[in-house]
């Protein structure tokens, strides 16, 4: 662990085969959790209007056992052209060594034209917990119970 301040900081590597003619992911800013992932295109990918394409980035990735790499769209592209990556987000898992790939849809009314290099998501490497599933009569009783969607209402 890194410290800054106050701030623990956990960083670690992940072996990476780069494949693509671009440098690679990193994150745009000090803190950001994701690193932004490029097309990597031999000729520019069309999209129209709801169709969706899985965009090649060139790159493979061995992530440690007990860790994802989770592929979330950018909220520029989605805000402004209105594309964004289906099966959000989606998950590579530790034993995966194909190349990592993007599945996009196009939720606008226009066509939507992938160029190489265009960052098309991002990644995020995340921690996560296999479980052991203890099956039980009943369960612990809380105060919301079995509220599900939108039971506290609006306000």
């Amino acid at each position: 662990m890194k410290t800054k301040g106050n701030l623990f900081l956990r960083s670690m590597k992940v072996r990476i085969i780069n494949q693509s003619k671009h440098d690679l992911p990193s994150y745009a800013t000090e803190h950001a959790a994701g690193m932004d992932l490029r097309a990597n295109l031999e000729a520019p990918v069309t999209l129209k209007p709801l169709q969706r394409e899985l965009i090649s980035t060139g790159l493979f990735i061995e992530l440690p056992v007990g860790y994802e790499a989770q592929i979330r769209p950018r909220s520029g592209l989605a805000f402004k052209k209105g594309v964004t990556v289906l099966n959000s987000p989606g998950t590579i898992d530790a034993d995966y060594r194909g190349e990592v790939k993007v599945l996009l849809v196009n939720l606008s009314n226009d066509d939507f034209v992938v160029e190489d290099g265009e960052r098309v998501a991002q990644m995020v490497i995340a921690e996560h917990a296999t479980v052991t599933w203890e099956q039980v009569e009943t369960l612990e009783e809380t105060q919301r119970g079995a509220g599900g969607f939108g039971h506290t209402g609006t306000k």
